[in-house]
């Protein structure tokens, strides 16, 4: 049984994620279907890039990760397959698989065999047409030489990189905002590993701690969160409209004295 985790921008209110899982089922009837996501902000690429490589490693190996957030779906971007030596990835060349790419040992092939897309494509649903048929093939036993050729050019997403300064001072940038609120930072844990340290954003600062129950209600912390980065939250409330950021805010903690 192989695992397929699905991610897209679709909700669940027009039965789209369901009919790709219906392609699937068709082709790889003992496939195990997993819902990751299917909230990711519509067309927003870097979202969903950032969630599945959140994901990812929490999955067993082999599984199929089928991810489809598409602004350009009818055009001229590739459909793209990704293979780590943990999983493999699905879905459009549009940097979706940014963070996958950037692994060593990641190789990419152009999706361009038709024979293992369903009979009919549309121009507005690859990943019903496409992308579930090629993940549901993929869970078959069918070999990524048969699916396409490989390519060394995928695209991938300019991602920003957190730097320190020489007087100590660490700046970085809001990537991921959560459904809490919470404002996920590229700031890695063990770059604030030891002593105190102070976080600024939007200016407004707030002290770096261990846990929400170390600040008063409603009030503003950075921590280290569960993705192993530094975050800004706010104690039973949401950092995102406390401070009236999101995605690409600049954040800058320096050693406390």
């Amino acid at each position: 049984m192989t695992i397929i985790a699905l991610t897209t921008d679709f909700g669940l209110t027009d039965g789209y994620v369901g009919i790709m899982k219906g392609v699937i089922l068709s082709i790889a009837p003992h496939a195990c279907l997993v819902d990751l996501s299917h909230d990711i902000a519509p067309q927003d690429v870097r979202q969903a890039s950032h969630v599945l490589a959140r994901a990812a490693p929490y999955f067993p190996g082999g599984t199929i990760h089928l991810a489809v957030v598409d602004p350009g779906v009818g055009s001229h971007r590739r459909p793209l397959l990704v293979i780590t030596q943990r999983a493999r990835y699905v879905g459009p060349d549009n940097g979706i698989f940014s963070h996958v790419l950037g692994q060593g040992d990641a190789q990419a092939w152009t999706l361009d065999q038709p024979r293992y897309w369903l009979p009919q494509v549309s121009q507005t649903f690859h990943g019903r047409d496409i992308f579930a048929p090629v993940a549901a093939h993929l869970a078959a036993g069918v070999e990524p030489e048969r699916l396409g050729r490989r390519i060394h050019d995928p695209v991938c997403l300019a991602l920003p990189e957190p730097c320190r300064r020489p007087d100590g001072r660490i700046r970085g940038e809001i990537v991921y905002v959560d459904h809490f609120g919470n404002l996920i930072s590229n700031v890695p844990a063990d770059w604030v590993a030891r002593g105190g340290w102070s976080c600024r954003i939007a200016g407004r600062s707030a002290p770096l701690v261990s846990a929400y129950a170390e600040v008063a209600d409603a009030a503003p912390a950075g921590l280290v969160g569960s993705s192993g980065a530094v975050e800004l939250a706010v104690r039973n409330g949401n950092a995102s409209r406390t401070f009236n950021v999101g995605t690409g805010e600049k954040l800058e903690l320096w050693p406390m004295a």
